[in-house]
């Protein structure tokens, strides 16, 4: 064990997560645990999802803000908090503060979702906007920080932070004394790093697996290297997960701790986020959908139970929208395709009517006539359809170019 690591494992401790649990108690909800039969089938053992995107502010990230702020000493809470975040940390800063009575400025990049802005704002916080990038928010906080003497509430990186986020372990083992693995999404580790700390001082046997994003991975290299490395340009639709380096605290102890750090597709992803409102009836962002996405890429590699903790719900409305029709894509439930055809009375009827002798449930129709690449008597037309999987895309596609079309790439 490196020195690094070792004072890492020191910050952190099962009494610390247990206190956090004494001070999170009335505060924080002990989100419910759900069995998935579809995913236990799928992994040959019991699988229940650990729903904390139904815990308040719809994550996780309540508990340790909560418990990082209540930490502070009485002149450092009249001085306030500042938080950079692009929605997660952000809520759960805003209403720990307005719970203990701090005043908070949270920074949040131009293009955060509005419905993430109105909320952080509703809790309390005062919301200022500044960056493209959580890196150029994160910045203008820290900034902000030592200009006016605000404490700065990192998302991850503090020992409290990963205290109150190791109050998710108890729970499961409370829950599910018999877990035999625990999957859970990783950006900054302070979750993973929480639960670790929490589970293996008194299950030592539990196997903890830790989920990246595949464009936002920036644990294994880190781990390869045995010190924290950033990752250039991390790109995700899972912005829960979106975090160029890790944290230096949780990351000794994920190296310590953490069985294994596995990365998913973002194809993978949307086919979780899809499964979970369908199967579950849960809505899950991307970010606490990576648990699942992880069991649906290799179901077999997980010694059961499992329990996969959903931990946020706070997806933008249009994302959602996005995502499912590319969840759908990904399994084959969904086809957009461009043809052109005749522009004449009826094509276009026709055309429909090809569509209907397979039995594709077209949702969306584009028709264009005056696009400078067409001919004088041609028209391009997209269409949206539902499908019913590989199999049924391939008969519409093999059912078109028999009536005749060209379909564009």
């Amino acid at each position: 064990m490196s020195h690094s690591t070792a004072d890492a494992l020191r910050s952190v401790t099962l009494d610390d997560v247990r206190g956090a649990q004494k001070m999170l108690a009335g505060v924080a909800r002990v989100t419910a645990m759900e069995g998935s039969r579809h995913l236990s089938q799928l992994v040959g053992a019991p699988v229940h999802l650990k729903c904390e995107n139904l815990q308040r502010t719809g994550s996780f990230k309540l508990r340790g803000a909560y418990v990082r702020i209540a930490g502070l000493l009485p002149e450092e809470r009249a001085a306030g908090v500042v938080a950079a975040s692009a929605g997660n940390h952000a809520q759960g800063v805003a209403l720990a503060s307005a719970l203990l009575g701090v005043h908070a400025t949270v920074f949040m990049p131009v293009g955060a979702p509005l419905p993430k802005i109105s909320a952080t704002r509703e809790y309390g916080a005062e919301v200022r906007l500044h960056g493209q990038v959580v890196d150029e928010t994160l910045a203008a906080a820290q900034e902000y920080a030592e200009k006016t003497g605000a404490v700065f509430i990192h998302p991850f990186d503090h020992p409290d932070i990963i205290a109150g986020q190791g109050t998710v372990g108890l729970e499961i083992l409370d829950q599910c004394p018999e877990v035999g693995t625990i999957v859970v999404g990783m950006g900054g580790g302070g979750l993973a790093a929480g639960i670790a700390v929490a589970v293996k001082a008194l299950r030592p046997d539990v196997r903890i697996v830790g989920v990246q994003a595949a464009g936002a991975a920036a644990y294994p290299p880190s781990l390869a290297a045995g010190r924290p490395v950033s990752v250039e340009n991390p790109a995700t639709m899972a912005d829960g997960i979106k975090v160029g380096r890790p944290g230096d605290v949780p990351f000794g102890i994920v190296a310590e701790l953490v069985d294994e750090v596995r990365t998913v597709t973002e194809d993978q992803l949307s086919a979780a986020l899809l499964l979970c409102l369908e199967r579950a009836k849960l809505v899950v962002e991307p970010a606490g959908a990576s648990p699942v996405a992880a069991l649906l890429g290799d179901p077999g590699a997980f010694p059961g139970p499992v329990v996969a903790v959903l931990y946020g719900g706070n997806v933008d409305p249009v994302l959602l929208q996005r995502v499912l029709r590319h969840g759908m894509a990904a399994q084959g439930r969904y086809l957009a395709v461009r043809l052109r055809l005749t522009d004449r009375p009826g094509a276009l009827a026709t055309l429909l009517g090809v569509l209907s002798v397979v039995d594709a449930n077209v949702l969306d129709v584009s028709h264009v006539r005056t696009d400078p690449r067409l001919g004088l008597t041609e028209a391009e037309v997209e269409l949206h359809l539902e499908t019913k999987g590989p199999a049924h895309c391939a008969e519409v596609g093999q059912a078109l170019r028999e009536a005749g079309y060209t379909v564009i790439d």
